[in-house]
């Protein structure tokens, strides 16, 4: 299928039941935003700041102003020990990904600024080769690309508005199979989509150190349409089209910056309204086979709930050439317990981060930046039963994830 982004996809499923994956957003985008463990609205600047705070680019200087960047993802191997049978103990593998952003702001046109971005907002890859873990979660591959034209206009000294519109790209890639427990159920689904929405947001500066931002990204039912494969005891039963509508969530946030001087801290909070995702439900252009309907084709409830993100970040000028960050975060899952699955164990989780700016002249600089995510254990009792075989009954542990990025800017 097609290729690569943001905002979200696809499904996950065993024999007993499908299992969307879990909080699959990515916030930072930048090596300054990842620095910043994502704190990086009211006090944006630069060419990153059409997708982080478009108001902004009214306050950026009167250049044109271009950068791109690179992130390495490093997931670690997650560790499953299960409370009631020690063969259901699982490790998934070790992922590790590079993901690109490109960015650009305007000079001033009659108070106007334009910009755009391309970014990967979100997405995870997740494999396991342990037969339990397999069932649901053989390979589970997200990926999302975001492309944001955007303006503002600068109202007065103090006051900004910007927006624009956003077009995005996901696909995803689900393989399980349930055959070495018991269970000879199999399914190898591809789908793909390109949906639309929007974002808005403003600033405002009552003082001249003071900054007041807030934001919206607009929720995104994407849906993903593709092929299923279904198989019962080695026999393919389906092979046709399938497809299945899943929320990319709207996130608010809100955001204030003051300048000390050569130290700027940031505080922001953001919400993401996974409240939309109530069920998973797939759909099949044909009829799926009696014996596979009840795994497959049948609603999953999901009831996920909105998240709070709390997110603060130092922006320090050393000297006239070299700005240090730092950043911290608190981050929050919205999957219930009852229906989290292998595809992405999630759990609430603790963000550090840190980096530099290098102003290597007036047109040319380089940033860098790593951002560690550090995921809670998480205990799942989910009442394993002869009808419900596949119920997870243990505890995930050790997951977390090591951003890198590195950067470089350009203004003229």
């Amino acid at each position: 299928m097609k290729n690569f982004l943001i905002k979200t996809t696809l499904l996950s499923i065993c024999a007993s039941s499908a299992l969307f994956s879990s909080a699959y957003r990515l916030p930072e985008q930048s090596p300054r935003s990842t620095a910043l463990s994502g704190a990086y609205l009211a006090n944006a600047g630069g060419a990153d700041t059409s997708y982080f705070n478009p108001a902004n680019m009214a306050f950026n200087d009167n250049k044109n102003i271009s950068s791109a960047a690179l992130t390495y993802v490093s997931l670690a191997k997650i560790k499953y020990t299960d409370d009631q049978n020690p063969a259901f103990n699982s490790e998934s593998k070790k992922e590790d990904l590079f993901i690109p952003h490109l960015f650009f702001s305007s000079k001033e046109y009659d108070g106007f600024r334009y910009g755009i971005s391309l970014t990967v907002p979100g997405g995870l890859s997740k494999r396991w080769d342990s037969p339990y873990a397999k069932a649901s979660a053989q390979e589970f591959t997200l990926k999302i690309i975001e492309i944001n034209p955007v303006v503002s206009y600068q109202v007065n000294d103090k006051f900004a508005i910007g927006g624009g519109a956003r077009v995005i790209y996901s696909e995803g890639i689900v393989k399980s199979d349930a055959t070495a427990i018991g269970i000879p159920a199999k399914r190898d689904m591809q789908a793909d989509t390109i949906e639309y929405g929007y974002n808005l947001a403003l600033t405002y500066k009552p003082i001249r150190n003071l900054n007041i931002a807030a934001s919206y990204r607009s929720n995104i039912d994407l849906k993903e349409e593709g092929n299923a494969k279904l198989y019962l005891s080695g026999t393919k039963l389906y092979d046709g089209g399938a497809n299945v509508t899943v929320p990319l969530p709207a996130v608010a946030a809100v955001a204030l910056s003051y300048d000390l001087g050569s130290t700027v801290l940031e505080f922001e909070y953001d919400k993401t309204m996974w409240s939309e995702y109530k069920a998973l439900d797939f759909e099949f252009n044909d009829n799926v086979p009696l014996a596979l309907k009840a795994a497959f084709d049948d609603p999953k409830p999901r009831e996920w709930k909105d998240t709070n993100a709390f997110r603060v970040g130092i922006t320090h000028r050393y000297n006239d050439k070299l700005t240090l960050l730092g950043g911290f975060a608190v981050d929050e899952n919205p999957a219930d317990s009852r229906y989290l699955g292998f595809e992405l164990p999630d759990s609430d989780a603790k963000i550090y981060s840190g980096g530099f700016e290098y102003k290597y002249s007036d047109q040319l600089s380089f940033a860098a930046a790593v951002l560690y995510d550090d995921k809670e254990s998480r205990a799942i009792s989910q009442g394993r039963s002869a009808a419900d075989p596949l119920a997870i009954e243990g505890e995930f542990k050790d997951a977390s994830a090591l951003l890198v990025t590195v950067g470089a800017s350009y203004s003229y």
